[in-house]
């Protein structure tokens, strides 16, 4: 009996499969670092900017400074709510990336089982039919040694 077909080809693209979606996660993790990075210096910056106009308004400041700075504390806000929705967006990749990675392994897992099983029920049945030949075998010797030597007794 031929040895059942390798499963290579399929066990080779099921590990492509996982490993481009760990790229893929990777990748959407270190995105998402990066906006975590960004968001880190825009709240830095915005203290920054508060403390500085704090010392400023001490010594008092016209409307028209004011004015200017409402307007640019209003688009760092926005920067900020911007980058909030960034941040949301990377995570949402990052679970869509996880729950890839979980079904590649498992597919992969499976086929692994699928392909360990094939091989494990082909190499017990050429067990079976090298015990079956060796049975016959020894049967066929033993029944050559007694046939001559129960020939040998009726004459």
């Amino acid at each position: 009996m031929k040895p059942p077909q390798s499963l290579a080809t399929v066990l080779e693209v099921a590990t492509m499969r996982r490993d481009e979606a760990l790229q893929a996660l990777g990748k959407a993790q270190r995105e998402s670092e990066q906006a975590l990075q960004q968001m880190a210096q825009l709240e830095a910056y915005v203290q920054e900017s508060l403390a500085r106009w704090s010392q400023k308004t001490r010594l008092g400041v016209s409307s028209h400074l004011l004015f200017h700075q409402q307007q640019f504390m209003g688009r760092l806000d926005h920067a900020i709510e911007f980058q909030r929705g960034v941040l949301q967006r990377l995570q949402t990749h990052i679970e869509r990336c996880q729950q890839q990675v979980m079904l590649a392994e498992r597919e992969l897992a499976g086929l692994n089982r699928y392909a360990d099983k094939r091989e494990q029920a082909w190499r017990q049945v050429q067990q079976r039919q090298e015990q079956k030949s060796n049975d016959e075998m020894a049967a066929n010797l033993h029944r050559q040694q007694l046939s001559p030597l129960s020939w040998k007794h009726t004459s």
